[in-house]
């Protein structure tokens, strides 16, 4: 039986490095939902869709197809067959996946092929719905969070070191306006889960939080050891 661990939280959080992280350490298998909504975003606007009409948007989930495949232990996401793993961490494309996630066709689209994985796999699965909606009764769950601050001075830290112009104050408003989409949005809204650990990360480095969350693995699993070491951390439960 595969044991799952749902990490939600706010844009800038650090879920995916934690849980990429995390995930190595525990010999799990890293699912990025957020990823998985970027590629259906780029294709949206790499094609001619109204993103407003939640119509128009629906009628193209047909044709999209999105798949997670694995080389040398990370994820890649292909797009119709294309690998976009590199194209979908574009500022642009974040801002439009947390538009139309929005609309029911689109996360039914995918909702699917992240409930097939976990029932397979161990796996760290991280979002804004995961623990409420998509894996509810994941064994952990975890509301990694952070202040607007520190998750914008992260992303701006981020930005400028790829050499991007980027104002701190510009960052930290477009954060609060994705907050404000994400918890606000009718179907699936980002929210603690009532059995999920809230995490606070503003004031801890990542390896304090990946030991956190390793942690939190064994009080739900004692004396299971984690670590690509010991096998990772099948046969242990």
């Amino acid at each position: 039986m595969s044991f799952n661990i749902a990490i939600d939280g706010p844009a800038g959080a650090g879920k995916s490095t934690i849980a990429k992280a995390a995930a190595r350490a525990l010999g799990f298998i890293y699912v990025d939902t957020g990823a998985m909504y970027r590629a259906l975003a780029l294709y949206v606007l790499t094609h001619p869709i109204d993103a407003g009409d939640e119509a128009a948007v629906a009628r193209a989930m047909p044709g999209i197809d999105v798949t997670i495949a694995y080389a040398d232990g990370a994820q890649q996401v292909l797009l119709n067959g294309e690998n976009v793993t590199d194209r979908i961490r574009d500022e642009q494309v974040g801002n439009m996946a947390s538009k139309i996630s929005a609309y029911g066709p689109v996360r039914e689209k995918l909702l699917g092929l992240q409930r097939s994985l976990a029932a397979r796999n161990d796996v760290i699965m991280d979002g804004r719905d995961i623990g409420t909606h998509v894996l509810p009764e994941a064994p952990l769950k975890i509301y990694l969070t952070a202040s607007v601050e520190a998750r914008a001075q992260r992303r701006y830290k981020e930005l400028t070191e790829k050499g991007v112009t980027a104002s701190l104050e510009a960052v930290a408003q477009d954060i609060k306006a994705r907050d404000h989409n994400d918890m606000t949005r009718t179907i699936a809204p980002l929210r603690q889960a009532e059995d999920a650990v809230y995490v606070d990360t503003s004031d801890m480095d990542i390896p304090q939080v990946i030991e956190r969350i390793i942690e939190l693995y064994h009080d739900r699993v004692p004396g299971c050891p984690s670590g690509p070491q010991n096998g990772g951390v099948d046969g242990c439960r």
